[in-house]
């Protein structure tokens, strides 16, 4: 699958926010750039990673 993506001309207006939110099957990080429409992306908990094992 080609993932949908296209390059930004001018990212400065970017604000990309983060959260853990509650749901009936447990916790979800959502992590969402609130300046465009439709900009987000969701994970369990439980599979993220923690910023050090992304170094």
């Amino acid at each position: 699958m080609t993932p949908d993506a296209t390059a930004s001309v001018d990212d400065s207006g970017a604000e990309v926010m983060a959260s853990v939110d509650s749901t009936q099957t447990g916790q979800r990080l959502i992590i969402a750039d609130i300046s465009r429409d439709d900009a987000w992306l969701a994970a369990d908990v439980a599979d993220a990673l923690a910023l050090d094992d992304w170094r």
